[in-house]
């Protein structure tokens, strides 16, 4: 099974790094093994960003490892220099601990903990926040060589800059995180980011000081970029979030059906779990037939039923179909919101009801002489329904919960007409 693991980890190309590759391979042979990944609250929802190490974390459980789930209630109020240029804003520890329990409840989208085999969710404040400063001193940083910490790239990376004493003990805090779970839980392997390998290396460190020859191992996933060059996870209105308040269904599903033919295949081996022959058949499918869309659809209606759940993407892709064939008849006016949110808005005063003058007030078009030629010519639609009448007036009738409108201006130029 052990190899069967590897392997798959291997094809789908989530291995960047290991500390023991022969060892965590004997390792998975021999026993059930107990790993963790972690994540610090920064905010009360997960982005895709996150989802690889945690999805890689999933696939473990699925071959019949233990994963342990770590949110970082206490690491969360101290930030973690790795990757970044500049020293984080503190969060208030309210502010902390509303995020750790929403991303506490994220994290049962993504395992199973259920039973005695489920997986773990922990907050290392639980042991973190009962280490008094002079224990801290003492008992681990006694064992943490500042020549050590200095070599570490999170480090490094800041120094030009500056880096304060709080964040340059960070790597401190996950080392013990990483020996707690290891002594109190038999953890023997951290997995996490490219960015996390000084973290985890950590450690280890830590563990062979303080405990002697222990079996501790670390495993690190690739960064995610994307074939333009561009950063992965950002979509036009922003961060792409796991919270349906933040990034709505139908959002999530569209960032991932947007895909380029370039990311699509390497993106459904990250983050679906569909098999080997099934993505073969997709990539397949790219080359002899890309204008179908059939691996971006696979991946978009895989991850979009898996964060989101099955009711929701069939949301999603209704209304996607509804905005593809311009009937938004059929769609509710919070659908029509999530639908046309990065779409222009602009206003247009509630006294004002000709259409011709509307569209020019609103900027839709030029001017009157322009205006009437796209109304007569068949180029302006309201709320998808094509209107050619010069003297047409917009009634209620024609806003969406009395407060808005969509006008489109040619075949793809919509516009959210707010009153005002």
């Amino acid at each position: 099974m052990a190899n069967q693991l590897i392997e798959e980890l291997k094809w789908r190309g989530l291995i960047y790094q290991q500390t023991d590759e022969a060892g965590i391979e004997e390792l998975l042979n021999k026993e059930q093994v107990t790993l963790y990944c972690g994540a610090d609250p920064t905010a009360d929802s997960l982005h895709i960003g996150h989802l690889l190490p945690f999805l890689t974390l999933r696939r473990f459980q699925e071959f019949g490892h233990r994963p342990i789930v770590l949110v970082g209630g206490a690491t969360g109020m101290i930030g973690d220099p790795s990757g970044k240029s500049e020293e984080r804003q503190l969060q208030t520890e309210a502010q902390v601990e509303a995020n750790v329990k929403g991303i506490q409840n994220q994290m049962h989208k993504l395992f199973d903990f259920e039973g005695n085999e489920g997986a773990v969710l922990v907050d290392n404040k639980d042991w973190l926040g009962e280490i008094s400063l002079i224990s801290f001193l003492r008992d681990y940083g006694k064992h943490v060589g500042v020549n050590y910490m200095l070599g570490k790239d999170s480090i490094q990376t800041r120094l030009e800059h500056g880096i304060s004493y709080t964040e340059f003990t960070y790597t401190i805090l996950q080392a013990i995180d990483f020996g707690f779970l290891n002594q109190n839980y038999n953890c023997k392997v951290q997995v996490g980011g490219s960015d996390q390998w000084g973290n985890i290396t950590s450690g280890i460190e830590l563990m062979r000081r303080m405990y002697g020859q222990t079996e501790a191992y670390g495993l690190t996933i690739p960064l995610v970029t994307k074939a333009d060059g561009k950063k992965f996870g950002k979509s036009e209105s922003g961060a792409v979030w796991l919270d349906e308040t933040k990034t709505s269904p139908y959002e999530f599903y569209q960032f991932w059906i947007n895909t380029s033919d370039e990311d699509v295949i390497k993106f459904l081996k990250y983050f679906t779990f569909l098999k080997e022959d099934e993505i073969a058949e997709l990539e397949q499918s790219v080359k002899d037939e890309p204008h179908l869309r059939k691996a971006q659809k696979a991946l978009a209606e895989k991850v979009t039923s898996f964060i989101h759940g099955e009711q929701a993407l069939e949301e999603a892709k209704r209304i996607s179909q509804a905005l593809f064939s311009g009937d938004l008849k059929s769609l509710t006016a919070e659908e029509i919101k999530a639908g046309f949110k990065d779409v222009p808005q602009v206003e247009l005063d509630a006294n004002t009801t000709n259409l011709v003058e509307a569209i020019v007030e609103t900027k839709i078009s030029s001017s009157k002489r322009q205006a009437r030629e796209d109304i007569q010519n068949g180029a302006i639609y309201i709320n998808g329904e094509r209107v050619q009448e010069l003297k047409y007036d917009l009634s209620d009738e024609d806003k969406y919960e009395g407060s808005f409108t969509i006008i489109r201006r040619g075949k793809k130029k919509y516009f959210m007409v707010n009153y005002k």
